[in-house]
Formats: C-alpha cells, sequence, structure tokens
C-alpha cells in the first residue's frame, strides 16, 4: 500500500527520498508492479520528471534510460530483432506503455523473455548515488540488496552483436515454459541464457 507519494524534479532530492529507511521508500517508474494490492506500506518517489527516459546511441552500445517505457525500447531503430520480440513477448501493447525497462528487470523472474535477452547481451546497469556500475549476470540474483536505498539511471547494452530468441510455450501468447537467449560478439564470444523457470534465467555459457 503507498502512503505517501513524491514526484521531485532533480535527482538530488530523489536520491535524499530514497536513503530513508523509515518509511520504506521505493522507486515508481510504470507502476506496474507498485500500484496492485498489498499490505506492505511504502514511500514511493515517481520518476516522470528526472529525465531518466532518453536512448542514446553511445559507441557500439545503447544507453536506455532507467524510466523508459519497453514499448519506446521496441520502437527504436537500433533495436534488434530479438530483443524486440523478447519485449513483444514479456507484455502487451498496454502494458509496455507504462512498464519501465529498469522495472522489468527489477520485477523480472526466470520465465521474463526480456530479462533472458539482456543477460545475453552482458547487459549493464548504472546506480546512483555511487555511480556504482554491476553487469546484469552479477546484479540479477542479488537485485534486492544492490537496490536498497539506491537509484537505477541507465542501462548500458551492446547493439553490434548478433543475437537469437526462441522459446516453447503452451500459446504463442503465454510466458515460457522453456526458453533460450544466444548473443554473439565479432570475436567469438558467446552467452547462452536458458529460462522457463527459478527466480532469474540462467547464464549456461559464456566463452
Amino acid at each position: 500500500m503507498i502512503i505517501e507519494y513524491h514526484r521531485p524534479d532533480e535527482l538530488d532530492q530523489a536520491l535524499e527520498l530514497l536513503a530513508r529507511s523509515n518509511p520504506v521508500t521505493v522507486p515508481l517508474g510504470g507502476g506496474t508492479l507498485l500500484n496492485q494490492p498489498s499490505d506492505s506500506e511504502v514511500a514511493v518517489v515517481d520518476l516522470q520528471a528526472l529525465g531518466l527516459d532518453q536512448l542514446k546511441v553511445s559507441g557500439k552500445n545503447l544507453d536506455v534510460g532507467a524510466a523508459t517505457p519497453l514499448q519506446a525500447l521496441l520502437d527504436f531503430p537500433e533495436i534488434h530483432p530479438a530483443l524486440a520480440a523478447a519485449i513483444r513477448h514479456e507484455a502487451t501493447y498496454n502494458l509496455r506503455q507504462m512498464a519501465t525497462v529498469a522495472g522489468a528487470l527489477v520485477a523480472a523472474d526466470g520465465r521474463s523473455p526480456f530479462a533472458s535477452v539482456m543477460l545475453a547481451l552482458n547487459a549493464e546497469v548504472t546506480m546512483l548515488p555511487d555511480t556504482e556500475k554491476a553487469a546484469l549476470g552479477e546484479w540479477l540474483p542479488l537485485r534486492n540488496e544492490k537496490l536498497a536505498h539506491k537509484l537505477i539511471t541507465q542501462i548500458r547494452v551492446p547493439i553490434h552483436v548478433k543475437l537469437a530468441y526462441d522459446y516453447v510455450a503452451r500459446t504463442p501468447a503465454d510466458l515460457a515454459i522453456v526458453s533460450a537467449a544466444v548473443a554473439q560478439w565479432p570475436s567469438g564470444r558467446t552467452r547462452v541464457v536458458l529460462g522457463g523457470y527459478g527466480a532469474s534465467p540462467l547464464l549456461a555459457m559464456d566463452g
């Protein structure tokens, strides 16, 4: 249950609020998770006014603002078709308009198509206040601890890689019973991720 709502227009204000322990204060992106009924009492910090919804190509990477809606990432011209397919599989059009990139990763379990492909791509998460950077494979299993009093600001995704995603489900619209995502760099480095169960997708190969 949301007991306080804040909408700061500067990052410093947001970080000051998130540093509080009483009441427990968490970021609010699209609200698809926090707006669900819950007995837990939280204060929320709305990220809409902080400019964290930008998409920018930086060299061989795409820098994705944490509050970027999934649909905006899907519509970006530089996105790989396999990542686009995973986003479409992740959520319906209406949910993609609301759900944010960071929020989808925070809420992901082992059946998340989006998290599986982002893990295969070795995406990197940036968090404030210490400008801490973490590879998604290190961050996902410990995300609850790593996010305490912190704010995700950006996710960096490589764009000049080969990428594939496929899955088996009861129907095409259902989440996967089992899925696989594979990324390969020009150097030959290959990452294979398996999804379909557990708290997060599993990195099966990186070599």
